[in-house]
């Protein structure tokens, strides 16, 4: 038996071992042709050849002519395939158990992505609204193509016939889509798909919105993908806009439910970051307060990295054409005029801010505001017995020295041994526990309260203004403890008159507000002082309550495991870009189909798990920022 080595492409055996011998492959075609098509004719030898030449030439036959038939298929294809029952076709309530695939033809092959939406329709009008979690090659025949020969004739090939192949999709039913009304509404998937049933692709905007139960106004966030690539519609403009709910309609805005951006570095989210606080800035946009007004939103806004100033320069990279598209799209862009930049003042540490055009505004920590938020002048970790003991230092010093005392004063009068054995005669503060919390209170930074700036506490009308950005830069700041203690002295101030029944400032009671906080993890991470626990509990109190008060967080981070787990259970809203930590991603807990893509993912492309909002999606955000944003 000869080697396979010796056959050719065709596996054709050579004639007398001559390879000259063979008929080409077009001159065999021809002779086969001819002999297959060859009749006698009545002047024909039984003997002779139908069609052999006379001597002048001649066929000797009549020629033969046949009928044309017209084989091409009647109408046109629609649609990439159809619903296939060769493997079952079952819906389920569990999602497990539910089978549903279409064959996909052909010509449509190359155009079928992993999550893309497709619509199948009903006998009676209504449509199953899916997505493709499943994409596969199966045999066309019962055929083994795992052998030599078949590896031998691909490897020798330069194509690949498609037909030789089913291709099959794994459809996950999302909805029924049906009209009531004159309008499109959704419902839970409680039906079986006819066998054969056309699978088309999804291209009118009003069924992808309503299928992914996405609303049709609101905050606007980015747009509609699949695997970083925008869906396009057959309207126009041709992309899906994503919106966060705004409204009263179904409950209070998404946005006083709290907001998470988690993002590493280099994936963009301060970009989008920007872009979602400028629609919250929009001009147009109010919220009902309880006592019947409608107010702008306000946003105070910390900012590790003096880029939230920004915001109020036009990007000198928007063109003509970006900013009539954002208009067309009912994206509010161009830089925000009333945008305050409240600079901390630490002794002796300048603040630059030469890199934005933004007013900018001083302010110092009264010490007074550690009468009731002692663990501001907590230096380092108190335990359970040294706390109580710093509170009463601190309410026997405001009681002497008034609210105009200062920390300087404060560190004289701990230096007073007199007090010292006093309050350990007396029972109250063990002379050991005196000295701990004295050496904790001299570990504050001296160069943080009670600097030549306004105090914090008389700046509330410029510090939350309706319609208005106040970003407080902390990159300028010495150390990370003094960064932390402005950080938290402003929140808590916030937090505490948002909450508050008797507010020492209606300004902040009464107006709509976004505290964000970029590198949230820093300061809201679980932690086992008292002082910690204290500040992660107030913006737990805020999560909680901030949607009947008007009080919203917006958390930036790269380290969203970090985050304490009772503010983090609170947010409602997350926008994950691209995250390389497995704990990372792990701790977001959005859907599995989802997070297997956020390694991935490209600067800009985004996972919105909301849902109150819509099922989970991806999109792409703005490529141009809509204010300045970097150099």
């Amino acid at each position: 038996m000869s080697d396979l080595g010796d056959f050719t492409d065709d596996f054709e055996v050579e004639s007398d071992g001559d390879p000259s011998s063979r008929p080409t492959d077009a001159s065999a075609t021809e002779e086969t042709r001819a002999d297959a098509t060859a009749q006698p004719t009545d002047g024909a030898s039984s003997t002779g050849r139908a069609g052999d030449s006379d001597a002048n030439g001649s066929t000797g036959r009549d020629e033969v002519s046949f009928e044309t038939l017209d084989v091409s298929p009647a109408g046109d294809d629609r649609g990439l395939g159809a619903v296939s029952v060769s493997q079952g076709l079952r819906v389920a309530e569990d999602g497990d158990d539910t089978t549903l695939r279409a064959f996909v033809t052909t010509g449509n092959r190359d155009d079928v992505r992993l999550g893309k939406y497709l619509l199948v329709p009903y006998p009676d009008d209504e449509l199953l609204f899916c997505r493709i979690t499943a994409l596969e090659y199966a045999q066309e025949f019962q055929t083994d193509d795992a052998t030599e020969i078949h590896a031998r004739r691909a490897m020798r090939r330069q194509g690949f016939e498609e037909r030789d192949y089913k291709f099959v999709a794994a459809l996950d039913p999302v909805a029924v889509l049906f009209e009531q009304g004159g309008e499109l509404k959704r419902r839970m998937v409680d039906r079986v798909p006819k066998p054969g049933s056309v699978v088309a692709e999804a291209t009118d905007p009003e069924q992808i919105k309503t299928g992914l139960k996405i609303p049709g106004d609101g905050v606007f966030l980015g747009h509609l993908s699949v695997g970083g690539e925008k869906v396009r519609t057959a309207a126009e403009p041709p992309t899906i806009d994503y919106r966060l709910k705004d409204d009263y309609a179904d409950g209070d805005p998404l946005v006083f439910r709290h907001t998470l951006v988690a993002g590493g570095t280099g994936s963009g989210k301060t970009h989008a970051s920007k872009n979602l606080l400028r629609q919250l800035l929009d001009g147009d946009r109010t919220y009902r307060m309880d006592d019947g007004r409608d107010a702008r939103m306000a946003v105070v806004q910390f900012d590790p990295q003096d880029e939230y100033a920004q915001m109020h320069d036009d990007n000198p990279g928007m063109t003509d054409s970006v900013s009539r598209r954002y208009e067309r799209e009912g994206v509010a862009h161009g830089g925000h005029d009333d945008t305050l930049c409240l600079v901390p003042k630490e002794d002796g540490v300048p603040y630059g801010g030469d890199n934005h055009r933004a007013e900018q505004l001083e302010f110092t920590i009264p010490f007074s505001m550690a009468r009731d938020r002692p663990w501001l002048v907590a230096g380092s970790s108190l335990n359970e017995n040294q706390f109580p003991a710093l509170k009463e230092l601190l309410r026997r010093f405001f009681r002497q020295y008034g609210d105009d005392g200062e920390y300087r004063e404060f560190l004289t009068f701990l230096d007073d041994p007199a007090l010292k054995e006093e309050l350990h005669e007396a029972g109250r503060v063990h002379e050991a526990t005196y000295d701990a919390v004295k050496r904790r209170v001299r570990g504050v930074p001296s160069g943080v309260f009670d600097q030549s700036a306004r105090p914090i506490t008389e700046l509330d009308h410029e510090l939350v203004r309706p319609g208005g950005l106040t970003v407080i830069p902390t990159y300028h700041l010495s150390t990370t403890r003094a960064k932390e203690m402005f950080v938290l002295a402003v929140s808590s101030l916030l937090i505490d008159d948002k909450l508050s029944n008797t507010p020492d400032s209606r300004r902040i009671k009464e107006t709509p507000l976004v505290l964000g906080m970029d590198e949230a993890h820093n300061f809201l991470t679980d932690a086992d002082n008292v002082q910690a626990r204290k500040v992660v509990s107030k913006f737990t109190e805020a999560a909680k309550q901030g949607r009947k008060e008007r009080l919203g967080l917006f958390l930036i981070t790269q380290d969203p495991q970090d985050i304490a787990e009772p503010v983090f259970k609170q947010v409602n809203t997350k926008l994950v870009l691209n995250l390389g930590d497995d704990d990372a991603i792990k701790s977001v807990n959005i859907p599995s189909n989802l997070e297997h893509k956020v390694p991935y993912m490209e600067k800009g492309q985004m996972v919105v798990y909301s849902p109150d909002n819509s099922e989970p999606v991806e999109l792409v955000g703005l490529p141009t920022c809509v204010t300045r944003h970097g150099e």
